[in-house]
């Protein structure tokens, strides 16, 4: 955001002259034609300097405008890519822990809503530095006294937003943290509807749906409450302000001892000096929603990363055997270890079913082969090398994985099942899905290999995706 920022500054300062330029060309053409008596004529030269300085005013508006969105744009897709980058780096585990709910909605709204901050806030929070500053020593050419109240009532303002602000936050973090929980809740509702259906319990959760979205109503309410409410304090704190220089100037032109010319100038920039600080304080709540999930995106960005090796030299696991000794693995925040002190060894070449009753520790034992979670304790060797010691990447490369619950991804047959090896060619996909007892479903579908799957395109049975999610884990090994 620094070239962002800089243009900022430019055209902010750029407007605060114009600002200052256009009260002094309206005054005058004020002043020539109801105290001079001037025509049209005699004062056109003043009225293309206004119309001139209009234009530019509005050019240099789209374009700061034009800047910010920009701006906002590119900002969005750091955060998003740089969030998603660090919540795979972090896994599964960790995820499961955070909730794909909240960080899918943290993800998508909670991004997308800083457009109000780079849009509206920032280029305030510019204007209202530039444009008082610029304007505030215009006035002053033209009337101490105004410069003075000038100085003496603009920093309430801000005084008054940073009070506002603070109260503002708590109910803003408040909402983000209720809106979070139903993401959550909506997503786990939405994933088991079948089998709340199947129980006749699915009408029972569009209550608790029901409770947790008055809840969220509540808070969003609240909040737009204060930001009513604030507006209000600062627009009357601003329009008193330049009504004390209004009467000021008017009791000074009625005794003569002040000039049409120079009051018309000041009563002009007066409103102009205040107003971007009144659209700063108007547009802080805009902007506090975005503030607020920034903040949690940088909280996940600060989780740190599990210690990871960095051989890439890794062991052939179809040919040596995968040992686990004295594993143990305890969870954050859990006191009884998911996985205690766990030894055996997996022969290479070989099936092995891992069997325990529910909680045993299977799960996470998949969890530190797949290099998601580190043990607390022990050890795992691939061979005689340490699994601690491969890097992640490069281990998972000679892995094929298949998970209870198959997952197709919006993309055509031919991309889910090369998605582990996206150099294999059509007959490699097609022998592999023969392997795997698919020819007749290739054959039926109406694009074959370019029918799109998942969520945007045809469902198939339990079986099938679980066949297709299988040949995906084994195209990692096509040669």
């Amino acid at each position: 955001t620094r070239r962002f920022l800089v243009a900022s500054v430019i055209i902010g300062t750029g407007i605060a002259l114009l600002a200052v330029a256009q009260a002094f060309a309206l005054a005058k053409v004020i002043v020539s034609v109801f105290q001079e008596g001037a025509d049209l004529a005699a004062v056109m030269p003043s009225v293309w300097v206004l119309v001139a300085v209009v234009a530019a005013r509005t050019v240099l508006s789209y374009l700061g405008e034009r800047a910010a969105y920009a701006s906002a744009a590119q900002a969005k897709s750091q955060l998003r890519t740089a969030l998603v980058e660090h919540a795979m780096r972090l896994g599964p585990v960790w995820l499961a822990a955070r909730g794909e709910g909240q960080l899918a909605n943290l993800a998508t709204r909670g991004i997308d809503s800083l457009d109000a901050y780079f849009a509206k806030y920032l280029p305030m929070l510019v204007l209202a530095v530039t444009v008082p500053i610029v304007g505030g020593v215009a006035i002053l050419t033209q009337d101490l006294l105004a410069a003075v109240i000038v100085a003496l009532t603009i920093p309430l303002i801000p005084v008054f937003m940073v009070l506002i602000g603070k109260y503002t936050q708590t109910r803003v973090d408040r909402q983000w943290r209720t809106l979070g929980v139903l993401s959550g809740h909506f997503l786990d509702v939405v994933a088991g509807l079948p089998t709340l259906a199947v129980f006749g319990r699915a009408k029972a959760h569009a209550e608790s749906i029901r409770r947790v979205g008055d809840a969220y109503r509540h808070a969003t309410l609240r909040v737009l409450r204060v930001s009513f409410m604030s507006s209000l304090a600062l627009e009357l704190l601003a329009t008193l302000s330049v009504a004390i220089i209004a009467v000021s100037i008017g009791l000074r032109l009625v005794n003569g001892s002040f000039t049409l010319y120079a009051g018309l100038v000041v009563l002009i920039l007066a409103p102009e000096v205040y107003l971007p600080l009144r659209m700063v304080g108007a547009n802080f709540h805009a902007a506090a929603e975005g503030l607020g999930a920034a903040e949690q995106v940088f909280d996940v960005l600060d989780t740190p990363l599990p210690t990871t090796g960095t051989r890439t030299d890794i062991p052939d696991p179809a040919r040596v055997p995968i040992s686990f000794r004295g594993v143990t693995v305890t969870y954050e925040g859990r006191a009884d270890p998911a996985l205690r002190e766990a030894s055996w060894t997996f022969a290479p070449g070989r099936i092995t079913a891992v069997v325990g009753p529910s909680g045993c520790g299977k799960s996470t034992m998949l969890a530190v082969l797949l290099g998601f979670v580190a043990p607390s304790a022990g050890e795992v060797l691939v061979g005689d090398t340490p699994l601690a010691d491969l890097d992640p990447d490069a281990w998972r490369a000679h892995i094929g994985y298949v998970p209870q619950r198959p997952r197709l991804l919006s993309m055509s047959l031919r991309d889910n099942v090369a998605l582990g090896s996206p150099e294999a060619d059509d007959d490699q996909i097609r022998a592999a899905l023969d392997d795997a007892g698919l020819a007749n479903l290739v054959a039926e579908l109406p694009a074959g290999l370019d029918t799109p799957l998942g969520d945007g395109g045809r469902a198939l049975s339990v079986g099938q995706a679980r066949r297709v999610d299988s040949t995906a884990a084994a195209a990692t090994f096509l040669p």
